[in-house]
């Protein structure tokens, strides 16, 4: 038996690193993320501003600008995989300038809009994508589903 003690249920930790002025709480985040993952886990939300999403965006994708959610599954990669059993274990580090601006040009409400990059995060570290046009709509699939299922609408009915 190993010394490891898995979380029943979501273990998470919220991080402001900006300014909190509409931003949801902890309690929210909780919510969405539950939605969206499977089982145990282990995760970090972290709220930054454009400076540190950019950052961020440039030092680990390679692209320079702030983009709205970023996700960093542990043991992603060949380099250290984590041994099996654990929980799945993350960060989500979404970035307030840019959700606040997307929902005003995509005319959605602010807390809609954090929900659906909190579920698109979560299934990214359950290891979904959405580079090819097949994951990308199963992805897109299961973030309606969730999305509906808290009670909020479809996140990409104005795209088509």
């Amino acid at each position: 038996m190993s010394d490891i003690k898995l979380p029943r249920r979501l273990d998470l930790s919220v991080q402001y690193a900006c300014n909190r002025d509409g931003v949801p709480s902890r309690v929210e985040f909780r919510r969405w993320l539950r939605a969206a993952e499977p089982g145990a886990a282990r995760v970090t939300v972290r709220i930054v501003d454009e400076e540190e999403a950019r950052e961020l965006n440039r030092d680990y994708r390679g692209k320079d600008y702030a983009t709205n959610v970023l996700t960093f599954a542990y043991g992603e990669g060949d380099d250290m995989p984590l041994p099996e059993g654990l929980p799945l274990m993350g960060d989500l580090v979404l970035c307030r300038q840019v959700v606040e601006r997307e929902a005003a040009e995509q005319g959605k409400a602010l807390d809609a809009h954090y929900a659906h990059l909190s579920v698109h995060g979560m299934l990214h570290l359950q290891g979904f994508d959405h580079l090819e046009d097949a994951e990308a709509d199963d992805m897109e699939a299961r973030e309606r589903q969730i999305l509906a299922s808290l009670g909020y609408a479809d996140p990409y009915a104005g795209e088509r």
